[in-house]
């Protein structure tokens, strides 16, 4: 599944893949994986994510 409301979020920070990568200490091809919903981060890729985009686990990673 892919995950459109981190790809929002990333946006709306007005960050490129390669710029939220950075931030977090992973590949820009893991911030591209994690949208096209095919990597599962780990939990602390997770929060870090969360922490850059100014969102919670909730908004960008709980299923609705």
């Amino acid at each position: 599944m892919k995950n459109k409301r981190m790809k929002i979020a990333r946006i709306e920070n007005d960050l490129s893949q390669e710029q939220l990568a950075e931030i977090v200490g992973v590949s820009r091809q893991t911030i591209g994986l994690i949208e096209a919903g095919n990597y599962n981060p780990s939990i602390n890729l997770c929060i870090s994510i969360c922490k850059a985009l100014h969102k919670t686990l909730n908004d960008i990673f709980w299923d609705e």
